[in-house]
């Protein structure tokens, strides 16, 4: 578990910002194993942005998929770690809204080791 210690908001549709966050710890527990970890965490590295990220230490990604994520034409998905299946629309979606909002998605993932989705929002400035 990872503890905020400062809080931070963001100015963003809350529907959207709802449906990043639930697609995002989602398809982390889809795949990652029973007793596996998920870490989430948020930082400000900017002013102006907030990072919010969701890693896990799941089956990971091949490197060669990750762009396939996100291309509508391919609407990549796979079976979970319980056999789960989804529609290989959510990040599409996640990264659809997160740009909406004027920020971005990234991922970051290891076949094995896990996988790390980090959302970049524009910080309310107060």
């Amino acid at each position: 578990m990872h503890t905020l210690t400062e809080p931070f908001k963001v100015k963003v549709d809350p529907a959207h910002l709802s449906l990043i966050l639930r697609n995002t710890i989602s398809n982390s527990l889809k795949f990652t194993n029973i007793g596996g970890s998920i870490i989430l965490s948020a930082t400000r590295p900017s002013p102006n942005m907030v990072k919010i990220c969701i890693a896990d230490d799941g089956i990971g990604i091949h490197p060669d998929r990750i762009a396939e994520l996100f291309n509508p034409q391919q609407h990549y998905s796979t079976y979970g770690t319980q056999n789960e299946k989804g529609t290989g629309l959510g990040l599409m979606l996640c990264k659809e809204y997160a740009e909406q909002n004027g920020g971005s998605i990234t991922i970051e993932s290891t076949e094995g080791k896990g996988t790390k989705v980090c959302v970049f929002l524009p910080a309310a400035i107060s």
